[in-house]
């Protein structure tokens, strides 16, 4: 999979398929995008290629206190991945809208749903959360693997 900014001066490619993708429907998401929630694909941010230009890693305020990295186009400013604490730098929470086909990354999970807009309906079929979850108990084995080698990588 490939995507890019609204430019196309930051284009990268994936390695990888997700971990999961989250639509989160806190507050904070609504805030940050506008919209009723986010999309984000996890992945690893070593399988997040970048085939051209350099995003600009900007801090901005998160529910946790402690901020969230959003890599940003620096020249259309288009959020295409954030990073958090609590997941580290080796994980990329990527924006599935900034895909060029965003339709290979719907929602395994809906998120903060407690905080939803009332008016959106959510599928049957998905699983959905009040708050956060315990991704040992949500996530393939596979994608588990895969987040606990890419945290457990040095530096």
């Amino acid at each position: 999979m490939q995507g890019r900014c609204t430019c196309g001066g930051v284009r990268y490619a994936l390695a990888e398929t997700p971990l999961i993708v989250h639509a989160c429907h806190c507050r904070w998401c609504q805030r940050e995008t506008g919209s009723a929630f986010a999309l984000n694909a996890v992945i690893e941010a070593a399988a997040v290629r970048l085939l051209s230009g350099v995003p600009e890693e900007i801090l901005t305020p998160s529910a946790s206190g402690r901020g969230q990295r959003i890599a940003r186009c620096p020249a259309c400013r288009v959020a295409l991945w954030s990073s958090y604490p609590d997941a580290g730098p080796r994980i990329r929470f990527l924006r599935v809208g900034t895909l060029d086909e965003p339709d290979a990354c719907p929602p395994d999970i809906h998120i903060y749903t407690a905080s939803r807009q009332p008016w959106l309906v959510l599928p049957e079929g998905v699983p959905t959360v009040p708050e956060y979850y315990d991704p040992e108990a949500v996530w393939p084995a596979a994608a588990l693997a895969r987040w606990h080698a890419a945290r457990a990588q040095p530096g």
